[in-house]
């Protein structure tokens, strides 16, 4: 898949995974009462980044990403400090 941002510096860019639409039990919910994902795929790198690498699963600080709409698709821009965890 191409990406069409390539980010800069230490820069990451990823794509949020989709919030669960339902519960453990079975319930739908409403998209007000979805809580916002934390973890995302990592579609792009910028050179000085050390960690993480294109396919990682990241878990990242909820409010230090920036999110733009490219062709289409969603993405958030994250700095490599504000990734907490790779995620298996």
């Amino acid at each position: 898949m191409s990406v069409p941002i390539q980010p800069l510096a230490d820069y990451v860019v990823a794509q949020a995974e989709k919030a669960e639409a339902k519960t453990a039990s079975g319930l739908y919910l409403p998209d007000q009462a979805q809580e916002k994902p934390k973890t995302a795929k990592v579609v792009a790198v910028g050179q000085e980044a050390k960690q993480i690498k294109v396919g990682d699963r990241i878990l990242y600080k909820t409010y230090s990403t920036t999110e733009v709409k490219v062709e289409g698709e969603d993405y958030i821009l994250v700095k490599e400090e504000d990734v907490l965890a790779t995620v298996k």
